[in-house]
């Protein structure tokens, strides 16, 4: 038994791998714009060096948080929360401390990843039911739990997601870590490791802009 039914709104929001893809490099051009939290990335995670296997460990905790068991998901979760507890510094623009482990960070990093994954399902296979997104959305509170999200922090129907966002809009920028990495999305360099995707890499993450809002 996992933390989803089987008849779950998020198990079909995620069972296409290209629309998932799609839906997680949207969440990385938008998480990018919390300085806090790209700069945790920027500072201590090694996208550019090993753009890969950093989507491979997110794709894998995306599926096992899914569609494996309550006791694996469990297990990923508390090796996310040991790397977590490392990933801590100042923020250059604004020299504001950040740690990767505060409640803030993580529902952030939650929010904007399970709402990318809705907006790509939606852009390519058609609307869920009004129903079905504040489903969507209570199912997924369990995910951030597990990462030790308070629950009162936890946006559980539409309404409150777009709550959670005119909230936190005014304190998003484009830093030039983020620059980097919106670009880096947008057009990723053609190493030795990325030339055999490169170019479906390309059109995945123009896809993702695409669904960027304005």
């Amino acid at each position: 038994m996992g933390l989803f039914a089987p008849d779950s709104v998020t198990g079909g929001c995620t069972q296409t791998p290209a629309i998932t893809l799609v839906g997680g490099l949207r969440s990385l051009v938008i998480q990018a714009l919390d300085p806090l939290a790209m700069a945790g990335v920027a500072q201590h995670s090694d996208y550019r060096e090993r753009p890969l296997k950093r989507l491979q460990r997110t794709a894998e905790y995306v599926a096992v948080t899914t569609f494996g068991t309550t006791e694996e998901a469990e297990r990923a979760a508390a090796i996310v929360r040991h790397v977590h507890r490392k990933v801590v510094g100042i923020e250059p623009r604004h020299r504001k401390p950040y740690s990767a482990g505060d409640p803030d960070t993580a529902i952030w990093i939650h929010t904007v990843e399970i709402h990318s994954f809705l907006a790509a399902r939606e852009a390519y296979r058609g609307a869920l039911t009004p129903a079905e997104r504040d489903r969507y959305f209570a199912e997924n509170a369990v995910v951030a739990e597990l990462l030790d999200v308070p629950g009162d922090l936890i946006p559980r129907d539409v309404d409150a997601v777009r709550a959670f966002f005119a909230a936190k809009r005014p304190g998003l920028c484009v830093s030039d870590y983020a620059r980097d990495a919106i670009s880096f999305v947008v057009s990723p360099p053609l190493t030795g490791e990325l030339a055999p995707y490169w170019p479906a890499l390309r059109v995945l993450g123009r896809a993702a802009v695409a669904l960027v809002p304005p």
